[in-house]
């Protein structure tokens, strides 16, 4: 908020000012501090008469600063096929919007139906294992991505992981 500059506050600073020149004493009086003085008065009267208004540092825009853009993507009900496809589209669509973190939530595979299946790996089968292989991977993905982390309890704990993805403006 820019306040404007009243009489009285130009009567005070030229009060301000007399009394100082008044109070000094004489024999410490020197050329240079009367000077000093009517520079201070010079300085003061031009900031009243200039009608540039003061930047706000608050909202000056700085371009330098990559704020957090979060996007989540729900894979419960996929094949690993239908998930990697998924993912593998939501993550170049996000990096494109320049989202910064992604929060893959796969579940932790409590559900899966592929336990009846004899036939197929308990573990690699399920989706909180395969996505993150399939990331790994994939070098047109692992390109646009700085690292993947697990995710913390409130974004779905060991059912969901990070992707912190690259700022496109600095990848040539």
């Amino acid at each position: 908020m820019i306040k404007k500059i009243t009489e009285k506050d130009k009567e005070d600073w030229e009060n301000f000012l007399n009394n100082k020149k008044k109070n000094l004493n004489k024999n410490s009086i020197k050329k240079k501090d009367i000077k000093n003085l009517d520079k201070d008065k010079q300085d003061w009267e031009n900031f009243l008469n200039n009608k540039q208004k003061i930047p706000n540092k608050d909202f000056v825009h700085k371009k330098n600063i990559r704020y957090e853009k979060i996007k989540k993507i729900d894979l419960h009900g996929y094949t690993i096929e239908e998930a990697n496809k998924a993912v593998e589209q939501f993550i170049q669509k996000c990096f494109e919007e320049s989202v910064t973190k992604i929060i893959v939530i796969t579940g932790k595979g409590l559900r899966s139906s592929n336990i009846e299946n004899p036939y197929l790996s308990k573990d690699l089968s399920i989706l909180k294992y395969s996505v993150p292989e399939f990331i790994e991977n994939n070098k047109s993905l692992t390109q646009l991505i700085i690292e993947t982390n697990d995710a913390k309890i409130e974004d779905g704990g060991s059912g969901a992981f990070y992707i912190f993805l690259k700022n496109k403006l600095k990848i040539k």
